[in-house]
């Protein structure tokens, strides 16, 4: 059940921050809203966190997401360190649909580790 509780949180971080930057035409639009980009930042601040308490089971399963980039991204997210931008725009292009994309395929390959009775 933790496993699955961990996978919809950031399923649904992924899905609210690709909702938030669907419709933007690039970096420049997203850093020009402040209003959209502390949305983005909080739901990046979440998946990050979360992410980083994965039990090692999930953690070792999922070799190929880039466990570092998420840590630095989480560490200013966290502690409020700027400049930033080059770390958002990269969650927001690379790390958020990349991790999405390898949780999706871990749970379609070991449903088991998803289940509500793990």
């Amino acid at each position: 059940m933790y496993h699955r509780s961990l996978h919809d949180i950031v399923m649904d971080t992924g899905r609210s921050i690709g909702t938030l930057t669907r419709e933007m035409q690039g970096e420049d639009e997203l850093f020009a809203s402040t209003l959209t980009l502390r949305a983005v930042e909080a739901q990046l601040l979440i998946m990050a966190h979360t992410l980083g308490n994965l039990p090692p089971t999930l953690h070792q399963a999922l070799l190929q997401v880039d466990w570092l980039g998420w840590a630095a991204l989480h560490d200013k997210l966290r502690n409020g360190i700027q400049p930033r931008r080059e770390e958002i725009w990269y969650a927001v292009m690379g790390l958020v649909p990349q991790t999405l994309a390898l949780l999706n395929e871990l749970r379609r390959k070991q449903p088991a580790l998803f289940e509500l009775d793990y």
